[in-house]
């Protein structure tokens, strides 16, 4: 089943709400990466929220950056989301030790860590990025993200996500909502909606018992309903290509691609989001020295 996400609001239009399925988004990020359990898990949620957010943009080939450094072991975290949601990313340290805060349940903030930041880049094709940065709260993404809304763009938010690695260290399921109140939501409105997630409870679980992104918006969101305005495949999609990474190898400068050819040997150059390798030959770094 491909991936997907839906936007939608509540009945009284008081709500903003998207769900995303990003099961396979997830499994295509560890596998490119390599990640372990507790680092699959960290990765997987940023990827899962930088599809939402990234979604909720709808800046034309805008794109939305959301970094965490959090001062844990897995070092950054980086994902990158195109104006639909298609995403990528990468990890500093794919290799994580196994933590779990109790059998079966992997503790993601000692692995992220609570000792950094938070950051959003919004590339809305504007003359400069927009961008905001908070204190991360609990490392374990979520809150994070919730946190970074209402500190940094003053949107009252729930945010929730889940990764369930399988014991084969395959990742079973993986999704997620965001909702966000709109001015003027009453206090019925809010009582509603906080009772709404608490008897939902944790995404994995939901997900586990098959349930799509919309089952889990009309659980969450209860009476208030839901209009669902939007669906959107998305993807782990990288955007590298050959003259790419030739504009990357340029910017290195002619005395470091000299030395390069000196070697007389092919220079590969792998992109940090996806495992595509890039061959350029002797011949090929002579030609780029042309061009600097």
């Amino acid at each position: 089943m491909n991936d997907y996400l839906v936007r939608g609001m509540s009945m009284d239009g008081f709500v903003k709400v998207v769900a995303i399925r990003s099961t396979e988004i997830v499994r295509r990020g560890a596998q490119i990466h390599g990640t372990t359990p507790n680092a699959t898990a960290a990765f997987g949620r940023v990827l899962t929220a930088a599809s939402m957010m990234g979604n909720m943009q709808k800046v034309e080939n805008g794109s939305m950056t959301l970094q965490i450094k959090g001062g844990g072991p897995i070092g950054s975290i980086v994902c990158v989301s195109d104006p639909v949601g298609n995403v990528r990313g990468y990890v500093y340290e794919p290799k994580v030790p196994l933590v779990e805060k109790h059998p079966g349940k992997l503790d993601v903030g000692s692995t992220v860590g609570t000792d950094g930041t938070l950051t959003v880049i919004r590339d809305l094709q504007m003359k400069e990025p927009y961008v905001g940065s908070i204190q991360l709260v609990s490392g374990e993404i979520g809150d994070d993200i919730t946190a970074y809304f209402v500190q940094s763009e003053q949107i009252p938010t729930a945010c929730a996500l889940g990764v369930l690695v399988d014991r084969d260290q395959s990742v079973k399921v993986a999704g997620g909502y965001l909702i966000q109140l709109l001015p003027g939501a009453p206090d019925e409105v809010i009582d509603k909606l906080e009772e709404g997630i608490r008897r939902a409870g944790a995404v994995t679980p939901m997900l586990e018992q098959g349930m799509t992104p919309e089952d889990i918006l009309g659980q969450v969101c209860g009476d208030l309903g839901v209009v669902f305005l939007e669906t959107t495949e998305v993807a782990y999609k990288c955007y590298c290509d050959r003259e790419r990474v030739t504009s990357a190898l340029i910017s290195l400068g002619r005395k470091e691609l000299e030395e390069i050819a000196a070697e007389g040997k092919s220079f590969p150059v792998e992109c940090q989001f996806c495992d595509e390798v890039y061959e350029f030959t002797p011949e090929d770094i002579c030609e780029i020295l042309k061009k600097v």
